[in-house]
């Protein structure tokens, strides 16, 4: 049956690039995408798959039952874009000013859709159900999964699957690992309240912008003082603005920033450490502030038992995929982090890289593009997964072979 399914998928490349690109030309920002989620419903209805549309807003659920009792198996995919120029010369570049695909969700989209009607055109082979979480507003926080989970998209669901494109690896790479994978991504907001004034008197001022220098160098230091060392965690300052001139001592300051960690309780003090900080600076300078501290995604955790049905439906059925096992996980975040939350599963990422044609961009590049032969890897392995949970008799077999 997974070596019909393969060709079945293998003859719908075409329309999986076609998807990707008419997607790729016309990209829509975080919980703006109406047109991208009337057009996967549009698609899955037309392959005669049951949709929920508007799932925490303009999340997309589809449905696929299968003709025997099983377990309900969810796979996921993002489709928001970003607010980045796209700089490629393509036949497909995007039409919209200021907006692309930067980050492979149209790859992503077009992957599931495929793999949705595959999977509906052999139902009568299924056991179990498979629910097709198509999701809105991953790149910004707080994201649309966890409004989806809230909106019911994980009832009935016994684990989740969800798959990321990544430029970063050749094609033909799959790159998994057991635990913490992604890292729970916060942002925050300083503005300092000083006194203005001339530059040529700063005793008559409260310098906000000396102040800010302050913070900004002491925060180093609960990274590196007060964080356990063997827990790792990042505090980035992205944004400075103060002053329009160079003889003015300026009023206010305002810094925005990023905290990366992996622990909850790393997360609780660095929040904690750095109200104390700023309170205890402006204190001593005589300045007012306000500060906000968003917790943004958790840090992405794969449940042991489903990497290793990931690692192993690999093995035995894509032998010709490189298995890269993920030692020291990276400090971008992922809203995918919710679903594990509350559901066992795991969430990998499928090398895309390809110098020949000029994927070799970073994610978040104006210039990023993938090869898109990572969506036929991605959409095999989901196969493999599902042809995994219809034939349990497979499960013994591949889990007790299991190295990890």
């Amino acid at each position: 049956m997974l070596g019909k399914w393969y060709e079945e998928i293998e003859a719908m490349y075409d329309s999986m690039v076609e998807w990707r690109r008419h997607l790729h030309e016309n990209p829509e920002l975080s919980f703006q995408e109406v047109n991208t989620s009337k057009m996967i419903g549009d698609l899955l209805e037309s392959f005669g798959i049951e949709v929920k549309r508007n799932v925490g807003g303009n999340g997309v659920v589809g449905k696929i039952y299968g003709s025997k009792p099983g377990k309900t198996i969810a796979l996921r995919a993002d489709f928001d874009a970003l607010p980045i120029q796209d700089e490629k010369e393509v036949p497909f570049k995007s039409k919209i000013d200021g907006v692309m695909h930067a980050c492979g969700h149209d790859g992503h989209t077009a992957t599931l859709l495929a793999v949705a009607k595959v999977l509906n055109d052999n139902k009568e082979h299924l056991a179990g159900n498979i629910v097709l979480l198509h999701q809105h507003a991953e790149e910004l926080p707080p994201g649309g999964a966890i409004a989806m989970i809230e909106d019911g998209c994980l009832d009935g669901v016994d684990v989740v699957f969800g798959a990321h494109l990544a430029s970063g690896n050749a094609l033909g790479e799959v790159l998994y690992g057991v635990g913490p994978t992604s890292a729970a991504s916060d942002t925050f907001e300083l503005k300092i309240q000083g006194k203005g004034g001339h530059g040529a008197s700063p005793h008559q001022t409260i310098d906000s912008i000396a102040i800010g220098a302050q913070i900004a160098n002491q925060l180093k230091h609960i990274v590196s003082r007060r964080v356990n060392p063997q827990k790792p965690a990042v505090i980035s300052i992205g944004s400075f603005h103060a002053g329009n001139a160079g003889n003015v001592i300026a009023d206010t300051a305002e810094l925005a920033g990023t905290v990366r960690t992996f622990d909850e309780d790393v997360r609780d003090l660095i929040e904690k450490e750095m109200d104390e900080l700023i309170s205890g600076v402006c204190k001593v300078f005589h300045a007012t502030y306000e500060f906000n501290y968003t917790r943004g995604y958790p840090s992405t955790v794969n449940t042991k038992e489903e990497t290793e049905i990931l690692v192993e439906c690999v093995k035995a059925n894509l032998p010709e995929q490189k298995l890269v096992e993920i030692i020291k996980p990276g400090m971008g975040g992922e809203d995918f982090a919710y679903y594990l939350q509350h559901r066992p599963g795991t969430f990998f990422s499928v090398g895309a890289r390809n110098e020949e044609i000029g994927a070799v961009y970073p994610h978040h590049h104006p210039l990023f593009t993938f090869d898109e032969r990572a969506m036929l890897d991605t959409a095999k392995i989901f196969l493999s997964l599902i042809d995994f949970y219809i034939n349990p008799e497979k499960a013994g077999a591949l889990v007790e072979s299991s190295t990890i």
